[in-house]
């Protein structure tokens, strides 16, 4: 059982310091010894996980989209229970998918994928079903259940998780500069601010206070 663990474990630091040298390097110019060195093992060991090195690459990419996801699944919980306050909600949740967004790790990755989809066509798909495509879903799930209890008057909870979605990242892209420019919490929060009011103005139920 051990043995198992520390074979899991040496795989997914081979798969970090993957990642961590072709975002760095780029595809063309990492080499397999730089990633076994990053990762802390021995080259052989590298090849005895992950066969070569565009298999490295696809597997380093896969790793790295997942973990993006799982982070920004995880910060859509508070729609789960969003109490009387939906407003202050959807500006939480929203500040940290932008913050998520912006972050080193998902930068590197889209850099990753503009950078070689015409040599590796498939990792498209691989980050497409691991990042917006299941990130729009979850959303649309908690969408949906909002709809239900009256909170939205969306019709389509599908369309409602896209255009939020849209409202952050919009913005963001474009603050950013296509994630070249550093943005602080500050302006992160004012989009995520912007965004859920926004959101509300076209989808909210209609409340005496002028909050959903």
């Amino acid at each position: 059982m051990a043995t198992a663990r520390g074979r899991i474990d040496k795989r997914q630091a081979i798969l970090d310091g993957a990642f961590a040298v072709f975002a760095r390097q780029g595809y063309a110019q990492a080499c397999v010894q730089e990633i076994a060195d990053e990762a802390g093992v021995a080259k052989p060991t590298v090849y005895n996980h992950l066969t070569d090195k565009a298999t490295l690459f696809r597997h380093a990419i896969q790793a790295a989209a997942d973990s993006v996801l799982d982070q920004r699944l995880a910060a859509l919980t508070p729609l789960g229970e969003p109490g009387p306050d939906l407003l202050a909600t959807l500006e939480e949740v929203g500040h940290q998918l932008v913050r998520l967004h912006a972050d080193e790790r998902a930068c590197a990755l889209r850099r990753l994928l503009y950078a070689e989809l015409t040599h590796f066509p498939d990792i498209l798909d691989v980050v497409v079903e691991s990042g917006p495509h299941r990130l729009s879903q979850a959303l649309a799930d908690r969408m949906a259940r909002l709809i239900l209890a009256g909170r939205l008057h969306a019709a389509d909870p599908d369309q409602a998780a896209e255009h939020f979605l849209a409202l952050l990242v919009g913005p963001l892209e474009a603050r950013s500069r296509m994630g070249t420019r550093p943005l602080g919490d500050a302006e992160l929060r004012d989009i995520a601010h912007a965004a859920a009011r926004t959101f509300l103005q076209a989808f909210g139920a209609e409340e005496s206070d002028g909050r959903a």
